[in-house]
């Protein structure tokens, strides 16, 4: 019996030892979202509140009556931003702003913006770099096969943003989407984080695990 319990102990212990450790920390990475307060943020929080560790805009059940962010208080212009995000009901479009400005006495911001959802012209635009209130286009377009296998419809998604000097990438789920080079020099490289719900058809809008490093020029 005793032989027995060693052997079963040796074997646990192996067991617990054949365990992989826990991910690493991201080093350098701070979160901007804590999980239960809206600090650090500013905007409409009515639409935007708190949900089970996430942030959460717009509804499902009523229209969105416009366009709505809500912004990082501090800016950034180096960075690399990772986020997951997730789009739900019959409004078909939201996104993530960087570089971005509000616009005075305005509901709008004007900036970079990582697209998600669609349009009426393109089924799938999760990834792709928009230029919102400003060129009012799309700046770079992923590859839709390679966002189509990426993408995870109705869950979420992660995003990862990386901006350096002129330098714009995006990834879906690890799949680069957008590399860019802004050759226009007038254009500013400073702005804050925004959080977009679209105005249309009801529709969520829901982001968490907001966290972001500040890189060297």
């Amino acid at each position: 019996m005793r032989v027995a319990r060693m052997s079963l102990l040796f074997m646990a212990f192996l067991g617990s030892s054949a365990v992989p450790a826990a991910a690493p920390t991201e080093t350098g990475f701070v979160r901007l979202f804590d999980g239960k307060t809206l600090s650090g943020w500013e905007g409409n929080r009515t639409l935007f509140r708190p949900v089970a560790g996430a942030i959460v805009a717009g509804n499902l059940e009523q229209p969105i009556p416009r366009n709505e962010f809500l912004c990082s208080k501090r800016t950034f212009e180096n960075f690399e931003l990772r986020i997951k995000a997730r789009l739900r009901g019959k409004g078909d479009n939201a996104g993530i702003q960087f570089r971005s400005r509000r616009i005075p006495n305005n509901h709008e911001v004007i900036g970079y913006q990582c697209d998600m959802g669609s349009t009426s012209e393109f089924k799938n635009i999760w990834g792709w770099l928009y230029d919102e209130s400003r060129r009012g286009t799309f700046l770079a377009q992923g590859d839709p096969n390679s966002i189509s296998r990426a993408f995870k419809p109705n869950d979420w998604n992660e995003l990862r943003i990386r901006c350096e000097g002129p330098r714009i990438q995006i990834w879906l789920n690890g799949v680069k989407t957008v590399d860019y080079t802004e050759r226009e020099k007038q254009i500013p490289r400073r702005g804050v984080i925004g959080l977009q719900i679209h105005g249309g058809a009801p529709s969520e809008a829901a982001y968490k695990d907001i966290r972001i490093k500040e890189l060297k020029p």
